[in-house]
């Protein structure tokens, strides 16, 4: 809450750096009621982070949802209505619409791409191409859309990259190292570009294993030759149309950076009754 509130703050400075010229001028004990409406279909996410928004700048305002994050809504249903001051509303509205719009964007995109796994065993993760500071809300919104977290920070778990194997002298040498150095339970995944290179990285005690840029059926084959010794994580060029596909070679995972850096905020307005 502390994280969220210092963000809210922030948002609320730098878009009233010195008040509501406007509505400070036309409004002053005035009350309203009004809706958030969905203009489009799409997935919820934020309504949290919406309703703090309204408490910070009002108390006395009541923020009443009529959705659950992770619900699916219909273009022109209530998202959630909301009652106080209409200075307050007004103040409020946009710094809470760009929360709820951005957050139920990312939803949206995730549960499209969980759909698109449906009925294999493969898991949507997403990456760490997020917004600067906006990290932990943009994935509260992976969460929301059905998908999972990979890890939240460099700090959560060991990623031996192409530039970490070449410094190491090869994928064993870099795997053996790291193992050795640190904390128990933290995992090693290890990222592999061939199946020459997978199947070295089958022969350590790395966790988890990344088929980086590979061809659908270089990917089939390494899930074969694991025969389900380590975790498997398919990356790169994960387009939707490519998931199906992707899924059914029995990877464990499908890490989508898109769905952080290339989603379509969903549209919403707020709308005074």
């Amino acid at each position: 809450m502390e994280q969220l509130d210092r963000m809210i703050l922030e948002a609320i400075r730098e878009d009233m750096p010195s008040g509501d010229v406007t509505t400070d001028a036309l409004f002053t004990d005035q009350t309203a009621k009004a809706h958030f409406i969905a203009k489009q279909d799409g997935v919820i996410s934020g309504l949290e982070v919406a309703r703090r928004v309204f408490s910070i700048i009002d108390p006395d305002a009541t923020f009443e949802p009529k959705k659950q994050n992770g619900d699916t809504v219909r273009k022109g249903e209530v998202i959630a209505i909301v009652y106080g001051r209409t200075a307050s509303i007004l103040k409020a509205e946009r710094i809470a619409l760009n929360f709820l719009q951005r957050m139920s964007g990312i939803a949206t995109k995730t549960a499209a791409f969980v759909a698109a796994c449906a009925g294999t065993a493969a898991a949507i993760l997403d990456t760490r191409k997020t917004t600067p500071t906006l990290r932990f809300l943009e994935k509260r919104a992976v969460l929301d859309g059905g998908g999972k977290n990979h890890r939240m920070s460099l700090s959560d778990m060991a990623m031996i990259k192409d530039n970490h194997i070449k410094a190491a002298g090869s994928i064993s040498a870099a795997v053996a190292i790291v193992r050795a150095k640190i904390p128990a339970g933290i995992q090693i995944e290890v990222e592999v570009e061939s199946v020459p290179a997978f199947q070295e990285a089958l022969g350590t005690d790395c966790d988890i294993v990344m088929l980086d840029n590979m061809a659908t059926p270089w990917m089939a084959e390494c899930v074969r030759l694991n025969a389900g010794k380590k975790k498997l994580e398919a990356s790169g060029n994960m387009t939707l149309s490519r998931i199906p596909e992707v899924a059914a070679t029995g990877v464990d995972y499908i890490s989508v950076g898109a769905l952080t850096h290339s989603f379509e905020s969903l549209d919403v307005s707020l709308r005074f009754q």
